[in-house]
């Protein structure tokens, strides 16, 4: 069932698709071309459909495009569940098989872009091609990296540094990680977080250009926190299971790879984490560009062009 709604803050209408008896938002631009396969993209944690419409807009003209809300995320429902990378997987698995039709290009930025990865990985008959923008996802133990090894600590949500409650369970043991499991800490740290001020001074961080920063940004990662079940999916973020090893999937993987590093991202070493990622897929095709953890909302103009050549350059490439 699709049921079309009035857009809220972005000028993007949008449309409600049911998954498991859950509600699923949803955007579609542009129209099918022949020989062009259709994207989508893939929000990262906090985020939403919103913090695409920039590159909706500008990529709509040659493509049909979709980006989706996941499931706990934007305007989707926000059940309690456990949430997971194999749960997102799931979710865009059946998106592409029953909304899309078809073999899709998929896009994701942080958290998306491990779903993403998740995705394309393991079930290729969904991908026509990968894009991932600044993504999260563990790699193995014994790969030399500067990052996090949990989930939820890579993808860095718009709150205190989760690092922060790591050192405290590492210094204070069995006590500190009692107390971060607590629903009063959870709520605690949830009412915190979601000050607009407080999203304003985290995007600060992690935006290379400060002009990017509207109020229109803050009210779209905002608004979200105000829903039903809201509380009950940041608090999921502190058990969420590490899920399969990035090293593990690009193994798996056997579509054309895209990666567009925001160079600048304090949260991801970019030159770095790229090693990593040539190390195992050796293939991909790749680009830096002066912008941070979110590039495709800080710096469209670069970002769009090299993501639509990329794309029509891969036409004949089938996974």
């Amino acid at each position: 069932m699709q049921t079309a709604i009035n857009p809220s803050t972005t000028s993007i209408p949008g449309q409600y698709w049911q998954w498991r008896g859950h509600n699923i938002y949803y955007v579609k631009a542009g129209n099918k071309h022949a020989q062009r396969p259709p994207l989508l993209l893939v929000h990262g944690f906090g985020a939403s459909t919103d913090h695409w419409r920039k590159n909706i807009t500008g990529l709509s003209e040659d493509f049909e495009v979709y980006a989706i809300d996941l499931l706990g995320y934007g305007r989707s429902a926000k059940p309690k569940l456990q949430y997971c990378g194999d749960l997102w997987r799931d979710q865009l698995y059946d998106f592409i098989t029953e909304v899309i039709g078809e073999k899709a290009v998929i896009a994701g930025n942080s958290l998306g872009g491990y779903a993403s990865l998740c995705l394309a990985a393991q079930f290729p008959d969904a991908a026509a091609g990968l894009v991932l923008l600044n993504s999260a996802g563990p790699f193995s133990k014994n790969q030399s990296t500067s990052e996090p090894e949990g989930l939820q600590t890579e993808i860095q949500p718009p709150s205190p540094d989760l690092n922060f409650t790591k050192q405290l369970q590492q210094i204070f043991g069995g006590i500190a990680k009692w107390v971060f499991q607590q629903p009063l800490t959870h709520f605690i740290i949830f009412q915190y977080i979601r000050q607009r001020w407080v999203i304003r001074q985290t995007l600060e961080k992690v935006y290379l250009d400060k002009g990017a920063i509207t109020e229109q940004l803050i009210e779209e990662i905002h608004r979200p926190s105000c829903d039903e079940g809201a509380l009950d999916v940041f608090a999921s973020m502190f058990t969420t299971p590490q899920g399969e090893k990035v090293d593990v999937l690009l193994q798996q993987l056997s579509c054309p790879l895209l990666l567009l590093w925001g160079e600048a991202d304090p949260w991801v070493n970019a030159r770095e984490r790229s090693q990593q990622f040539r190390r195992y897929y050796p293939e991909l095709s790749e680009y830096f560009l002066k912008a941070g953890h979110c590039p495709h909302d800080e710096v469209p103009d670069q970002l769009n062009p090299l993501f639509r050549d990329w794309v029509l350059n891969q036409l004949t490439v089938n996974c």
